[in-house]
């Protein structure tokens, strides 16, 4: 039993990143559309913010599927993804913005998950010398 436990922990880990990872690959490749997208929003410091979203969803993103100090990269990303529910789906009057807030809630509670438990057998943390977080 433990074997599925294995692989359903690094096909999650891969799973719950994928959307990160499409996201970021995304905003880098139309840098103008996400940055009009976060002005909209109200966001002030657009560049700085634009790039910090870009290391989120790509370099945490990357490090998370990768198994790398898995719990901290869970953390950071459930973090990241409680400031977008609240920042950019905040409009509970309006049905979308109500059921992409509680999407980004529930990613939150998958980062949870591996936060409170690591990242499994097949990921680098298991097979790296130091000790993760």
């Amino acid at each position: 039993m433990s074997n599925y436990r294995d692989y359903a922990a690094a096909l999650g880990r891969l799973l719950l990143v994928a959307l990160f990872l499409i996201s970021g690959a995304g905003k880098a490749a139309a840098p103008a559309a996400t940055k009009a997208y976060m002005a909209s929003a109200g966001m002030p410091l657009i560049d700085l913010f634009y790039i910090g979203a870009i290391a989120m969803e790509l370099g945490v993103g990357l490090l998370f599927l990768l198994g790398y100090q898995t719990r901290l990269a869970a953390l950071a990303l459930a973090f990241y993804s409680v400031l977008t529910a609240v920042i950019f789906h905040h409009d509970f009057a309006d049905p979308a913005q109500w059921l992409s807030f509680l999407k980004d809630i529930a990613i939150v509670g998958g980062f949870l998950q591996v936060f409170a438990f690591g990242g499994g057998v097949y990921s680098l943390d298991s097979r790296l010398p130091m000790r993760a977080l």
